[in-house]
C-alpha cells in the first residue's frame, strides 16, 4: 500500500455540467531551442535607405512663410497666357470694330445682325473672333445710316439732369426741340423727330451745374468722350468759397492746398489723375480734367476745405461752348473734332 503522501494519477477533467465534452486544457507554448553546436541563424538586416538628397533652394515660383530659409512653401500659380506664344491675340468682332473707330459695339452688333459686315470677304457671324490682321469691311448701307446720326451741343441750364429723369427732375434731352434750336447755328441742318431716337449724353453734368453737354446718336463720339481709354480733357470754371470768405478767396486759400488739387487727392480709395487747377480770378478756379468721376470737382474741393457755389463746363476737347445761349442747342459741325 502506497504512503499517504503519494498522489493518485491525474484524472481527465470531469464532463461539463450540461453534459457536453470536457473543456480543453490550455498549456503555455514552449520555445524550441537549437541544440548546442548548431550554427546560429543570421539575423535579417533591414534594407539600407538611400541617403536623403540635400534640399534645393526655393524656386522663383514659390514664396516662403518667413524671410529666412526655405520654410513652408506656398505655390504661386503663374498666370496663364491669354494666347499661346508666337500667336496673335484675337478679340470679338464688335470690340475690334469699336477699336478701329468704325462704330460703337452696339452699332457693330446691329450691323452684323443685318449682314452688313464682312471679315476677309465672308459675311461675319455674331460673336466671331478676329485677328488684328483680318480685313473688316462694312457695307455702304451701314455707313449711310451712320452719317444720318447727329451729335448735339446743349448749353444745359441748372435744374436739368443729364440722363434719365430722376426724382421728378426733367432730363436735358427734353430741351432738344425746334423752339430751342439756336437760330445762329452755323450747320443750317434742320431738326427732325428721328434725331431724338437713341440720343444720349456723352458725359455727365450735375443737376446744379451748367454749361456744355454733348448728346449724340453716334457711338464713335460717345466712345471718344467717355470710353475707358478716353484722353479728351474737359475744362470747367468753378466759383468757390473758403469758410466764410466769399470774396478774394485766392488771397486766403493756402498754396499747398491748391497743389493738392492738381495732384495728390484720392476718391473712392483710388488716386485721381493729375489735373490742371489755377485761379481764373480771385473767386473762381479753372479746372482741366481728363477723367469724370461722379461729382468729382465738388468732392475734390471739399477735401481741401472749399465749397463750390457755381460750376460751368466750357470745353470738351477742341469743342467749346462759345456764345451758345443758355437752354439752347446746335449741331456739331462736320468739320469739328473733339
Amino acid at each position: 500500500m502506497s504512503s499517504s503522501s503519494s498522489r493518485p494519477p491525474s484524472a481527465p477533467p470531469p464532463p461539463d455540467a450540461a453534459g457536453g465534452p470536457a473543456r480543453p486544457v490550455l498549456r503555455r507554448p514552449t520555445l524550441s531551442v537549437a541544440p548546442k553546436g548548431a550554427p546560429a541563424r543570421p539575423a535579417t538586416a533591414p534594407a539600407a535607405r538611400p541617403p536623403r538628397p540635400s534640399r534645393a533652394p526655393a524656386p522663383s515660383t514659390y514664396r516662403t512663410a518667413s524671410g529666412g530659409p526655405f520654410v513652408a512653401p506656398v505655390r504661386q500659380v503663374p498666370a496663364k497666357s491669354a494666347t499661346p506664344p508666337g500667336t496673335l491675340p484675337t478679340s470679338r468682332l464688335n470690340k475690334r470694330m469699336a477699336e478701329l473707330g468704325l462704330c460703337s459695339r452696339r452699332e457693330a452688333d446691329d450691323w452684323i445682325a443685318q449682314g452688313w459686315v464682312k471679315v476677309n470677304g465672308q459675311v461675319a457671324e455674331m460673336g466671331v473672333q478676329v485677328l488684328p490682321t483680318d480685313r473688316i469691311e462694312v457695307d455702304p448701307v451701314a455707313q449711310g445710316f451712320q452719317e444720318q446720326r447727329v451729335t448735339i451741343l446743349l448749353h444745359k441750364p441748372m435744374g436739368y439732369v443729364s440722363g434719365q429723369a430722376e426724382d421728378g427732375h426733367t432730363p436735358a434731352v427734353a430741351l432738344i426741340n425746334p423752339r430751342t434750336h439756336w437760330r445762329d447755328d452755323p450747320s443750317r441742318q434742320r431738326f427732325s423727330p428721328p434725331q431724338l431716337r437713341g440720343l444720349a449724353p456723352a458725359g455727365r453734368l450735375d443737376i446744379d451745374s451748367v454749361g456744355l453737354l454733348v448728346l449724340t446718336q453716334d457711338g464713335r463720339v460717345a466712345r471718344q468722350l467717355i470710353g475707358e481709354d478716353s484722353t479728351v480733357d474737359k475744362e470747367y470754371l468753378v466759383r468757390v468759397q473758403y469758410g466764410d470768405v466769399a470774396l478774394n478767396v485766392q488771397q486766403v486759400f493756402p498754396a499747398d492746398q491748391l497743389a493738392r488739387l492738381c495732384h495728390g487727392l484720392s476718391l473712392d480709395g483710388q488716386p485721381l489723375k493729375p489735373a490742371r487747377v489755377e485761379w481764373q480770378n480771385p473767386e473762381q478756379l479753372r479746372f482741366v480734367l481728363t477723367e469724370g468721376k461722379k461729382r468729382q470737382i465738388r468732392r475734390m474741393c471739399e477735401l481741401v476745405g472749399l465749397k463750390v457755389v457755381g460750376l460751368k463746363r466750357i470745353r470738351m476737347g477742341r469743342v467749346t461752348l462759345g456764345s451758345l445761349p443758355v437752354g439752347q442747342w446746335r449741331y456739331l459741325l462736320p468739320t469739328e473734332r473733339f
